[in-house]
């Protein structure tokens, strides 16, 4: 297939080189006979210069089908580019007096055969150019029919029948047990309907899947392609849309045609919110084109025509802004939210990405599962290819837990900027900033666990902490979010206190805690403003839901509600400075740390906790694992040079060669 395409994509190359190399040799034969001054005489012109001893140079060409001979030649006082040609009578006088001439006179003789001989050359004077001319006909008109064909196609549907032989299963699908109960019905009902019809039941016109983008929409409605075994065409929202008002509608009314002649069958759009959005909005007003093939959706699925047999399954991450006509019963009369996996619905997950992986005896799906809350189905398959790429760059034959570390960090945060030079210094200014972090996380009750602490730069950031809830909740209560708070400013109140100075490390800790605050005060009814919610996200649809807030409040409890939240930041940031000066050995004991290993494992942590020290290391041990002293000591003994002013990331790089 490939090496179709390449040759058709050489041909289509050589078109223009081609032309090109036609055109420069008309213009260069055009040219060459402008430029030839040819001086045509008779015959006694020619004879009368043969015997007068003027000609310097003849040819002469026999032309037995004309019965002729053809002269060409030059004659005294002719300049380079000057000729003379004659025609004389075919016989054995003529060509007797033109060697004897030449004889006597000695000028250049020249005496060509007769080319109307050579059937082939007669065949290509005479034939060639009319062949050529047809072909060049021929292609110039195919290419035209073939434009008018595709401009005739404009307003046909882009929806594309599927036929991956390859096909997607409910066994390929993971963490959606009820998803896959409410389209199962689907399948059900394309199999056998009369089961339905008995009871009067209706199947549901459409489905609309919706929820955080990641989560499996697009691999759901694949799977119930698979497993129903009908027709199943998919398009894009997008396809719909184009320039040119009424191409949109005449694309939806083609496909629904497409689709009444295969039925039953399956129709998805990905991604609707592109034709769906609400109409009549956005500041200039509505969409002439995105509305005319919305209304055209709305009456194919619902209108004065029936269409059995043909169910829609839609998917988006934007449900808010579709319009309600898209949504009523008789349209899409289901809707199934896809949400972000539970920790059991992602040990499934990696159970399904992990089935051509090769992971350490020592790596459990359940404790991955664990690690990462807030991960989507995308991220979990993400995070177990990176670990891959990684071992497969460090020459492992399988993938080990420090792989995996590294692949969730680089999913979190991007990869580590081992190359970033920064002072003694900042290096110890960000060890215990991120050491506050971790003791505030070990001493409060309702805090999340620190499963990982580092101080290796990774994007915008000079160290972070991987901190997730011991158990998976619903709903947070408030001594949660004032704990959460609590540790978010805790980076800040270690430098405070050890330092006596305060840096911009913790621009992005008081952006999430001020935003915790103020949901607190105006959304969740936490403060003593009582149970009551002073603000909503009420954006336009085309200007972003942020853009505008629906506020319920005067000036002066404005004013009330800064207070509020100044008075949540402080009361936070006074318990952080208790618990920082009531643990200043644990502080400095995970700083130091840090500064010697660069970055702590939850066991580490533990550990260091629990004896005051960290576990003792052995050369057996994993290089990842070794502070950087035992790192330079290595170094030192396989002779490598300026060991002693490399960090930790670039002494495992230059061990590993």
């Amino acid at each position: 297939m490939n090496k179709k395409m390449n040759s058709k994509t050489v041909k289509k190359g050589l078109l223009p080189y081609l032309f090109l190399a036609l055109v420069m040799l008309g213009i260069f034969y055009v040219a060459s006979v402008m430029n030839n001054d040819v001086k045509v005489l008779t015959y006694n012109e020619f004879v009368d210069s043969l015997n007068g001893g003027k000609v310097t140079e003849l040819e002469v060409t026999t032309r037995g089908s004309a019965y002729t001979y053809e002269v060409r030649g030059k004659l005294e006082g002719y300049k380079d580019n000057q000729s003379f040609f004659a025609k004389l009578p075919l016989s054995e006088e003529v060509m007797k007096q033109i060697v004897t001439a030449s004889e006597a006179q000695e000028f250049k003789f020249t005496a060509k055969a007769d080319p109307d001989s050579s059937s082939f050359l007669l065949i290509v004077v005479n034939v060639l150019p009319f062949v050529l001319l047809i072909g060049f006909a021929f292609f110039f008109f195919s290419r035209q029919m073939a434009g008018n064909k595709s401009s005739m196609d404009f307003g046909k549907s882009k929806a594309k029948l599927n036929s991956d032989k390859n096909q997607v299963t409910f066994k390929d699908v993971a963490g959606l047990k009820e998803e896959k109960e409410e389209v199962a019905e689907l399948i059900d009902f394309l199999k056998n309907p009369k089961k339905f019809q008995k009871l009067g039941a209706r199947i549901p016109k459409g489905v609309l899947l919706f929820g955080p983008p990641g989560t499996g929409k697009t691999l759901l409605a694949k799977a119930v392609a698979g497993e129903a075994n009908v027709p199943f065409y998919f398009i894009s929202g997008s396809d719909f849309v184009e320039l040119f008002v009424g191409v949109g509608a005449s694309r939806v009314r083609d496909m629904f045609q497409q689709a009444k002649r295969n039925a039953p069958c399956l129709i998805f759009i990905d991604e609707i919110d592109a034709v769906g959005r609400q109409r009549g909005t956005g500041l200039g007003g509505g969409h002439d084109e995105r509305e005319q093939t919305l209304n055209q959706l709305l009456t194919e699925m619902d209108g004065f025509g029936a269409n059995e047999g043909i169910i829609i399954i839609a998917a988006t991450n934007r449900p808010d802004v579709l319009d309600p006509a898209l949504l009523r019963p008789g349209r899409f009369d289901r809707q199934v939210t896809v949400n972000l996996p539970d920790v059991k619905g992602r040990e499934e997950i990696l159970g399904v990405h992990a089935r051509n992986k090769k992971l350490a005896d020592g790596i459990t799906l359940n404790n991955l599962a664990k690690r990462t809350p807030g991960f989507s189905g995308a991220d979990l398959e993400n995070l177990l290819n990176e670990a891959a790429l990684l071992a497969v760059r460090r020459n492992k034959n399988e993938i080990t837990m420090s792989e995996v570390d590294e692949a969730t960090d680089r999913v979190l945060m991007g990869p580590a900027k081992t190359s970033h030079k920064y002072s003694e210094n900042d290096r110890k200014l960000v060890a215990y900033h991120e050491a506050g972090h971790a003791v505030i996380g070990l001493k409060l009750d309702n805090a999340n666990d620190v499963q990982k602490v580092t101080i290796i730069p990774r994007g915008s950031a000079g160290g972070y902490n991987m901190m997730v809830p011991s158990e998976e909740k619903l709903c947070s209560t408030k001594t949660d979010l004032l704990e959460e708070i609590t540790g978010l400013l805790g980076g800040r109140t270690a430098e405070e206190i050890t330092f006596g100075e305060i840096t911009t490390g913790a621009h992005n800790d008081f952006e999430k805690a001020t935003k915790i605050a103020r949901a607190m005060v105006t959304e969740y009814g936490m403060s003593d403003l009582g149970p009551l919610q002073f603000e909503q996200q009420e954006g336009s649809v085309f200007l972003g839901r942020d853009y505008n807030k629906s506020q319920h409040f005067s000036n002066e409890v404005a004013n009330e509600i800064d207070m509020e939240m100044r008075k949540i930041i402080n009361d936070c940031h006074a318990k952080a400075t208790e618990i920082i000066k009531k643990n200043k050995d644990l502080l400095k004991l995970i700083a130091e740390a840090l500064l010697e290993y660069e970055t702590l494992t939850k066991e580490q942590i533990d550990y260091l906790v629990k004896n005051g020290k960290m576990p003792e290391e052995n050369d057996d041990d994993n290089l990842e694992s070794m502070s950087v002293t035992k790192l330079r000591e290595l170094a030192k003994e396989k002779g490598i040079k300026n060991y002693s002013k490399m960090n930790k990331a670039e002494l495992l790089k230059e061990l590993d060669k």
